[in-house]
């Protein structure tokens, strides 16, 4: 397989998993085009490369340097801007988990604990009672992934790395 080849299936393959990891495909191509890009790649190089407008590229990196994927870097005596994604895979797991906690998991957290102080009806005792187990049980469980992921984004990537190969071989 040639270069080229190889980068447009590893651009399209990260795009699909992107999706996957709470982000749009085009926002996931950039990245994926950006880690192999061997040097730093303007706007417009962005967009021949992947043949998208300059809206959606600009739209994306923004997206990208959001959630510290991807930095703004500026040569001297240039006026372009040149993006760069970070390349060290553990630090881009590590700020995605981080970015989907952020997003996802917390906001369920914070939701969870205001629906607890359901209204007394003496009607529906047993309804509200399973309503407050079922909500504490979820709730319980999101903050021991809450607390994980934590754990898991200041976790030195061999720490983890060899707990983990201490878990599966148990």
């Amino acid at each position: 397989m040639k270069i080229d080849e190889a980068k447009a299936k590893f651009i399209q393959s990260w795009g699909a998993l992107g999706t996957q990891w709470g982000i749009n495909r085009t926002m996931a191509q950039i990245h994926a085009l950006l880690l192999v890009a061997i040097e730093p790649m303007t706007t417009e190089q962005v967009m021949e490369a992947l043949s998208i407008s300059r809206g959606n590229a600009n739209m994306n990196l923004r997206a990208l340097i959001d959630w510290q994927l991807v930095e703004r870097i500026h040569k001297l005596g240039e006026r372009k801007e040149y993006f760069e994604a970070e390349k060290d895979i553990w630090k881009v797991a590590t700020r995605i988990a981080g970015e989907r906690r952020k997003r996802e998991l917390q906001p369920v957290i914070e939701t969870l604990s205001t629906l607890r102080e359901v209204e007394k009806d003496a009607d529906r005792k047993a309804e509200i009672k399973e309503f407050r187990k079922v909500t504490k049980d979820v709730q319980q469980f999101a903050e021991k992934v809450d607390q994980m992921l934590d754990k898991v984004n200041k976790a030195d990537e061999h720490w983890f790395l060899g707990t983990l190969l201490k878990v599966v071989r148990s």
